[in-house]
């Protein structure tokens, strides 16, 4: 066997000279307090700071939560992408950007749900520990469901992009809006009406946000079934993440069945919507990826029920 060439190693200087080397220094010389009750707090400083704010908080955090969900599978674990803020007024500096981490934590101690119900309760905690009049959570996670195939039930998970916002006042009122995003098919109407056979289709994408109103609790049922089921039952056909020849043949021919241009996706989706009690405003907004073209076909619909108005 011929055995492989040594390459002498090369001595290098010690770890503390490496660093030396690139930059280093000794500490200087300590003066400031160490104890936190003997050390400036900027943040808490009053006078005039010349404009109230309306919010002040951290942004793009990442930490685990856990999701109930009203279909299969009925509680997952995901990872939640948070913002959370409150106003402050003009004779605050700041606010004190730990207590929102703390907090965060805390609530993940004990099993952090991103359910409507724990949020509210987070966010008035929140507006208590900073001493705040308001407070503000907000959410994005994906959100898995369970899709059978129509005709052969082979289970597969699909997923929606899920959005939470909760805001709550010292008055005790609360805001919450909530958006899905979804996946479907549609099937071009004008296509399927002047072709000798077949017609074209694409996939679509919808998203649907809404204004709860204020006094929804996890009993009055899952908000993003309900916004799924919106979405995917006024499509052409449903997507799947599992179908068999029997299954593709049924979807085929339910696309085939219920074209759909995307002007009628967002005006059915809106029907559903407006006769939901508990959605206060809407807004339907749904994109083609045309198969024909290489442009895109969008719509929307905006719709406040306490006005009559967009």
């Amino acid at each position: 066997m011929q055995q492989l060439n040594t390459i002498p190693f090369k001595k290098l200087p010690s770890k503390e000279e490496r660093h030396k080397l690139f930059g280093s220094v000794p500490p200087g010389e300590k003066k400031k307090p160490t104890e936190k009750n003997q050390m400036a707090d900027l943040q808490n400083v009053k006078r005039d700071f010349l404009f109230d704010l309306d919010v002040v908080g951290v942004a793009n955090v990442k930490y685990p939560v856990r999701v109930l969900s009203g279909q299969a599978p009925f509680e997952q674990t995901t990872v939640g992408t948070f913002t959370f803020s409150s106003s402050i007024p003009a004779n605050s500096k700041g606010t004190n950007m730990s207590r929102f981490m703390e907090l965060l934590e805390q609530y993940h101690q004990n099993g952090f749900s991103v359910s409507i119900d724990e949020l509210k309760q987070f966010t008035k905690d929140l507006a208590i520990k900073l001493e705040q009049p308001d407070a503000t959570i907000s959410v994005t996670f994906p959100w898995f469901y369970e899709r059978k195939a129509p005709q052969t039930s082979a289970a597969g998970l699909n997923h929606a992009e899920v959005s939470i916002s909760v805001r709550y006042s010292q008055h005790g009122d609360y805001q919450i809006n909530v958006s899905l995003n979804i996946q479907i098919t549609t099937l071009c109407p004008c296509s399927k009406e002047i072709s000798e056979y077949s017609a074209h289709n694409q996939r679509g994408n919808v998203t649907i946000e809404t204004e709860l109103e204020p006094g929804f609790s996890n009993t009055d049922g899952d908000w993003k079934v309900l916004l799924l089921e919106a979405a995917e039952s006024n499509a052409s056909a449903r997507l799947h993440p599992i179908l068999k020849r029997p299954d593709e043949k049924m979807v085929t021919e339910s696309a085939y069945e219920n074209p759909r241009f995307v002007e009628d996706m967002v005006r059915l989706i809106a029907a559903d919507l407006y006769e939901l009690p508990a959605v206060m405003k809407f807004h339907v907004a749904c994109r083609n990826e045309e198969s024909i073209h290489m442009h895109d076909a969008v719509a929307s619909v905006t719709y406040d029920k306490r006005n009559g108005q967009g």
